[in-house]
């Protein structure tokens, strides 16, 4: 287990520096106008995202040669088919590409380390904010900024008479909306990317409620970062978000800092 533990730390450091190069090569083509197309699913797709993912793909497989790196745009992605059993990278090379065309700042390169169905390693790492966090299961989950040394992070307790809640600033669902109805004087935050989790996880929200769709490549980074600072990441059903779901899709979930505070009431 100690040996596990300390595998885990240097990889984890290893991680931390490929994200950051590969949001060096995002960041070659943040710029107005940048082109953009789109993919099968209507979502965009830039040549920023194509630049990070080649980037990642060769730059992890030698870092564990028997774990298979599923991207989103991998073919494996693309098939909806990944091997839960098996460890493998699950990465999301370019998170908020609407937010990288808006020019707000708020995108993310998401990598995590998946083992029996669940992310162990996470790091989310913003170019344009020079922001990284990263968590380990087990070790705890950590905020840099540039250079900066690395501070810990974790939730907080959920107060009922201030609950903070982080909303996506395209994708908010009629379930926040709901759930936003039985808050007394709720702290409306909006984010793009994956950095709504993080806020979760650095104490700064308490609750990020996402009803509607996303895939696995979204959460899985995010969620460790979020469970090793002491929070959690739910589906409705109040089960942790496991993954090698059929088609690589999530379903609705619920992100708490909090885990002993009654969250379903508050969407019952």
């Amino acid at each position: 287990m100690i040996y596990e533990m300390e595998r885990l730390e240097m990889l984890n450091a290893r991680v931390c520096q490929l994200a950051r190069e590969a949001g060096a090569q995002i960041l070659r083509y943040y710029a107005p106008g940048a082109a953009v197309t789109l993919k099968k699913d209507a979502s965009p797709l830039t040549i920023a995202d194509r630049a990070s993912h080649d980037f990642l793909v060769e730059s992890l497989k030698p870092l564990i040669p028997d774990a298979s790196v599923v991207s989103e745009e991998s073919e494996e992605a693309t098939n909806g088919a990944i091997d839960s059993t098996n460890t493998s990278w699950l990465v999301d090379p370019l998170d908020g590409t609407k937010e990288f065309l808006k020019g707000t700042n708020e995108f993310t390169v998401n990598i995590a380390l998946m083992k029996e169905g669940l992310p162990v390693l996470g790091v989310v790492h913003a170019p344009a904010l020079g922001l990284t966090y990263y968590g380990v299961r087990n070790l705890g989950s950590w905020r840099q900024i540039a250079d900066e040394p690395a501070i810990p992070i974790s939730t907080r307790r959920a107060d009922s008479s201030r609950l903070a809640v982080v909303a996506s600033k395209d994708h908010a669902g009629p379930l926040v909306s709901a759930m936003l109805s039985h808050l007394t004087n709720p702290q409306l935050q909006s984010m793009g990317s994956s950095l709504k989790f993080c806020l979760v996880a650095e104490g700064k929200a308490d609750v990020y409620l996402r009803d509607l769709p996303t895939m696995e490549w979204d959460t899985a980074a995010a969620q460790c970062v979020v469970e090793a600072a002491g929070g959690g990441v739910y589906s409705l059903n109040g089960k942790p978000l496991r993954y090698g779901k059929p088609g690589l899709k999530n379903p609705a979930i619920m992100t708490v800092g909090d885990v002993q505070y009654d969250w379903p009431a508050l969407i019952s």
